[in-house]
């Protein structure tokens, strides 16, 4: 028997007794300037690109991200449980180059046979922070307040918080955030994790 979650789908976190591996999970905040990554041992990163590079960017962030998620094939291990992507955010100038990138990681994500969710921006930011809007500040505070982070940049900041979202669904948080907040997970699709 499982034991209660507050969230009704979400997977049970295992009990004391009979614990399960924590999961992997990796946090992708994709961008073609600059993604950031979570990787399943918390550290985090960001890619670097150069403009003058165009279409090229592509291959790198492809590489960045096929490191990221492993593969037993390329002597990098094991592939996570779960990749937490943020979405494509609507009415941005950035919406086109990002739903490039979005289409070579999703692409690659689907041939290793990895599961992905992807959450909003707002979604992520009312997680971390409990209000859906506003600037990044307050979503670099929170993961200080709560796990006593700091990023080089916001990219880190934002692949962290996506890592740690998947984490908190799968039943295994980082740390505890109000129910109300985590409630906000509950508007994400997320796929089965074996």
């Amino acid at each position: 028997m499982s034991e209660p979650t507050l969230f009704p789908s979400a997977p049970a976190a295992a009990s004391a007794a009979g614990a399960a591996p924590r999961p992997a999970v990796v946090g992708l905040d994709l961008s073609i300037t600059a993604p950031g990554i979570a990787y399943r041992d918390g550290t985090t990163s960001t890619v670097a690109t150069r403009q003058k590079d165009g279409d090229g960017r592509l291959a790198v962030i492809e590489e960045a991200v096929q490191i990221a998620i492993g593969g037993e094939q390329y002597g990098l291990g094991p592939l996570p449980d779960l990749v937490v992507l943020e979405d494509i955010p609507q009415n941005s100038h950035a919406a086109k180059p990002i739903a490039m990138v979005h289409g070579v990681v999703r692409n690659l994500l689907k041939k290793e046979g990895v599961p992905y969710a992807l959450v909003t921006p707002a979604t992520l930011k009312a997680y971390a922070t409990g209000k859906g809007s506003g600037d990044k500040v307050p979503m670099a505070l929170s993961a200080y307040k709560r796990a006593g982070r700091e990023f080089a940049d916001d990219n880190q900041c934002d692949a962290a918080w996506l890592r740690w979202a998947g984490l908190d669904w799968l039943g295994f948080p980082e740390f505890d955030v109000p129910a109300a907040w985590r409630e906000r997970l509950n508007k994400v699709s997320w796929p089965e994790v074996k």
